[in-house]
């Protein structure tokens, strides 16, 4: 791999944030550095999302999407950020997404020309365009594959960044005391070679992802571990909101993992049931099925532990056979491979751990409080989401802050706001193996610790049995990387580590009941 020493704007992430902060960045005739610690974007959180994209009702006031996310955000939603996304987003859709990239949305059948609009749970009405139950498969291909033929975009895959390059501000006068922290790029690694080099950056976007990976059961791919929030976190920006962190109602109950049932199948008449095909969502939220996920997961979690049963059900077996195996071709075939057939049996689900509402805090354009460091997607805060998000709102708020970060990156740069760079210190090599064993096992603590004690329900014994058990392993995760031979294995458990405390750190100081934070003292 040839990883360049220098260039216009790196971004860190090839989700649709990462892709649209590239593809933006290039086209104001950037050079643009895309590196991603996997081979392929089928691992990213945006790949796997199924069920859809918020795009517009006929005749839709944006304040009617606004108070939607609002309500769902539990009255912790910055109604700026809604308000932006409500505006902006449905425009971006049809501008890159289908006018542009042509994304095969499902058709309307009584409206030629536009996207069929389902609607899915804490929407008060249709408005989420989908391409079958594979939304964001169709996108992040047609994207990756648009920005990868971009001639300014230099794409590296099996690439981990391992921490931001920052420094201060040195100010001609000597009485200026305020400094700020400016990012130069990152410290990258070449899986293969093994081989840390800094790669110098006037801007730097992070679109890393989410964090689900931390938490023993969920719907993220395993490279979800938090890596952007725990290097924002390392270099000094400000994260907010980690203990919002969204458990799916719906994943799939099987001995091999947790794969997510699209929200849209309640969406499309799927009821939750117990194991007597008996409703019971009603006892919890008078929207029923369709009640917001962070309620739907608690119910199912108390409807599990009222059974003793290990999972509830979703029936959508009223609905015709071919319909089902034409909308979720990819639930059907997941399903099937388990054992099950969603047209003729409710398919177990369980809640598993889904989406950060929290992260790295950004501003309109992405801005964080280091200077030249963005962050769009998952991994930062614009405060859209509150305490829990509302569905089908994460790719869009990919493409809107992803879109915003590139072209405002693109502008400072274009208008002569580049850096001057540092002196960059030459990685320091250790080379004792690290024990792939010892990884695993200390990955098992911070996943069943971060279940059991920081999960779905949480109180102040909990939190402060988790703390004990973390501070514990921190410490001897500190040793072991400060040994170790540089790999992502051992990158991602030390970002691991730090991500899950910052979750119970934030969970710990906040005492009371908001959205996907739940606490029964």
């Amino acid at each position: 791999m040839n990883i360049p020493a220098q260039t216009d704007v790196l971004v860190i992430g090839g989700g649709l944030a990462g892709l649209s902060a590239a593809w933006h960045a290039a086209q104001k005739g950037c050079q643009v550095t895309l590196i991603m610690r996997v081979h392929e974007p089928s691992e990213t959180n945006s790949y796997r999302a199924q069920g859809g994209i918020i795009y517009r009702s006929p005749g839709e006031d944006p304040e009617d999407l606004v108070a939607d996310i609002i309500t769902v955000g539990a009255g912790r939603t910055y109604p700026d950020a809604a308000r932006q996304l409500s505006i902006e987003g449905p425009k971006l859709v049809k501008s890159i997404l289908i006018d542009e990239l042509k994304i095969p949305f499902d058709p309307a059948p009584d409206s030629p020309g536009e996207p069929h609009l389902t609607r899915e749970a804490g929407h008060a009405r249709p408005r989420i365009a989908h391409y079958k139950d594979q939304t964001g498969l169709a996108i992040e291909r047609a994207f990756f594959e648009r920005v990868c033929n971009l001639p300014n975009v230099t794409l590296l895959t099996n690439a981990t960044a391992v921490d931001l390059l920052t420094g201060s501000h040195h100010s001609l006068d000597a009485s200026d005391i305020y400094r700020p922290v400016t990012c130069y790029g990152a410290y990258v690694l070449d899986q293969e070679a093994k081989i840390v080099t800094p790669l110098l950056a006037h801007e730097t976007i992070l679109a890393s992802g989410g964090l689900g990976a931390v938490f023993l059961h969920t719907t993220n791919p395993a490279g979800a571990r938090g890596d952007g929030f725990a290097m924002a976190y390392r270099a000094g920006a400000r994260l907010i909101n980690m203990q919002y962190v969204q458990f799916h109602p719906t994943a799939l109950y099987a001995p091999d993992g947790c794969f997510l049932i699209s929200e849209t199948v309640r969406g499309e008449g799927g009821k939750l049931v117990d194991r007597h095909g008996k409703e019971f969502m009603q006892r919890f939220h008078p929207d029923g099925s369709l009640a917001p996920r962070d309620i739907a997961a608690r119910a199912i979690y108390q409807i599990m532990l009222e059974s003793g049963e290990p999972c509830a059900y979703l029936d959508i077996t009223h609905k015709p056979a071919d319909y089902l195996r034409q909308r979720f071709p990819g639930i059907y075939a997941v399903c099937m491979e388990h054992g099950v057939d969603m047209t003729k049996q409710p398919i177990p689900v369980v809640p598993a751990a889904h989406y950060s509402c929290g992260g790295v805090a950004v501003d309109s354009e992405g801005r964080t409080n280091i200077d030249r460091l963005r962050a769009a997607g998952e991994v930062a805060c614009t405060g859209l989401h509150g305490a829990n998000r509302l569905a089908s709102t994460s790719l869009l708020e990919c493409l809107v802050w992803g879109t915003r970060a590139g072209l405002a990156a693109a502008e400072r740069i274009r208008s002569g706001g580049t850096a001057v760079f540092p002196q960059i210190a030459a990685w320091r090599y250790e080379r004792e193996p690290a024990d792939p064993a010892l990884i695993a096992q200390d990955w098992l603590i911070i996943q069943q610790t971060m279940w059991n004690y920081v999960g779905l329900i949480r109180s102040s014994r909990r939190l402060d049995r988790a703390w004990r058990l973390l501070s514990e392993l921190d410490l001897e995760i500190a040793r072991f990387y400060s040994r170790c031979e540089v790999s992502d294995s051992i990158v991602g458990l030390r970002n691991g580590i730090l991500t899950a405390q910052l979750i119970l750190d934030q969970a710990r100081c906040c005492p009371e009941s908001h959205g996907c934070h739940f606490r029964v003292d």
